[in-house]
């Protein structure tokens, strides 16, 4: 596949000590990189100094980079990541790290840095780059990162921002030239009217701020519905969020569509008042019972509970058996809250997710749910003014096909061409 223009003009220019390409989801910004890196290794082949490979977690460097890399070059000169977190990248021995956890850091000290890759540094642990930097201490030191943008006083930016020896080049979604229209087009609707429309289609560098789900605030009727019919629901399952403190308890129930098409909350239950563990599992039990009769006969067999009350886990599991519930409990995977509510922007601004109008406590969380005024994190307001409950049941009981339903509308990319290289 040819070079987009951008892709160009990085090669062309990238010769600073610090080369990064921030911007848009989907623009091209690691492609290139697939051809780049194998030149910068080569380059510093018999320097001082180690090569580093630095991602969010070394599971997303296996799959952003390695497993590219390996399907253009080939396993000869593109290994796996070994068990002592090394790879043998054309030639050379390299390091390949997480860097999302500060744990990292000490694996970054006492080295001397000849070249380092990174992958998705916003989400890295900032110490890590702060170690990277005193590492990178040789005159041909040189690195190559790329990211999307996060907020405008996240800690990368301010970096990007100093007198730095640094080459940023920014993208956005329309600079990439080989994307396919239809996907180009879903893929704005997908994010229309969030903040993450800004950050990767437009490329921007803003905060979050306000309502996080605004199309839904906006026009809920547009996405209530009276009833199942019509829609070829496959299955269904159930997310159970305990409450304490100030918090309520919390069941939401999500039918989806054959071929995870369309998600459709089809019950809820938001519970403000203390409950024993008896009267919890009673209305549990109640609420199982009015989720089969909404379902008709939409198999429900999976609940997913909040991980973080065992106890009360195991209770349930009990009353399962006790009661015959017929249903598997399991924990829910509590996936990063902001991963959570990116797929609910997705689902919704793709109009893939629907909800009974019966629903009423969580047509009033997704109205409600707004963003926290923390000028450095994304965070979703949680002082006790919105229904946080309702939302966390709601991301339990789809969160294990999050991935699965985000890839089905997406065009996947072919991939790339392999070729031949000689090590010199």
């Amino acid at each position: 596949m040819p070079f987009s223009p951008m892709q160009k003009e990085y090669f062309k220019n990238a010769s600073h000590r610090w080369n990064v390409k921030s911007g848009a989801t989907r623009s091209g910004k690691t492609y290139m990189d697939y051809y780049l890196i194998p030149m910068r290794i080569r380059q510093c082949v018999g320097l001082d100094g180690l090569v580093f490979i630095l991602g969010n977690t070394k599971g997303t460097l296996q799959r952003n980079l390695i497993e590219p890399l390996r399907c253009i070059w080939g396993g000869d000169l593109v290994s796996d990541i070994r068990s002592d977190n090394t790879a043998v990248l054309f030639g050379e021995k390299c390091y390949c790290l997480g860097a999302d956890k500060v744990t990292q850091v000490d694996r970054l000290r006492g080295s001397s840095v000849k070249y380092c890759y990174g992958d998705e540094v916003v989400t890295w642990n900032e110490e890590v780059f702060i170690m990277l930097k005193s590492r990178m201490d040789k005159p041909y030191s040189i690195f190559d990162g790329t990211c999307n943008p996060e907020g405008r006083q996240h800690w990368f930016r301010k970096f990007l921002d100093s007198d730095a020896d640094i080459y940023e080049q920014k993208y956005t979604l329309d600079d990439n030239p080989f994307n396919p229209p239809e996907f180009v087009e879903n893929l704005k609707k997908e994010y229309a009217g969030t903040v993450y429309y800004n950050r990767y289609i437009l490329g921007e560098w803003v905060n979050a701020e306000g309502l996080i789900y605004r199309d839904f605030a906006d026009d809920p009727a547009r996405f209530v519905i009276d009833s199942l019919n019509g829609l070829d629901t496959a299955f269904a399952t159930v997310g159970v969020d305990f409450g304490g403190g100030s918090s309520a308890h919390a069941f939401n129930c999500t039918a989806f569509t054959r071929g995870l098409r369309q998600i459709i909350t089809v019950c809820d239950r938001h519970i403000t008042d203390a409950l024993t563990p008896e009267k919890l599992y009673n209305a549990f039990g109640d609420f199982l019972s009015e989720c089969r009769s909404v379902l008709g006969g939409v198999p429900l067999v999976d609940v997913y509970c909040d991980s973080a009350e065992q106890t009360l886990i195991g209770g349930m599991r009990a009353e399962n058996v006790r009661r015959g519930w017929r249903v598997e409990i399991h924990n829910a995977r509590k996936n990063p809250i902001n991963d959570r509510i990116r797929f609910y922007c997705i689902m919704q601004g793709a109009d893939r997710y629907r909800i009974l109008g019966s629903c009423k406590a969580t047509i009033d969380a997704f109205c409600s749910a707004q963003w926290d005024d923390d000028p450095v994190k994304d965070v979703r307001l949680d002082n006790g003014t919105t229904n946080i409950d309702s939302l966390d049941a709601q991301e339990y009981s789809t969160e294990i096909y999050m991935r699965d339903m985000i890839e089905i509308s997406r065009t996947p990319v072919k991939p790339p061409v392999r070729l031949g290289m000689t090590i010199q």
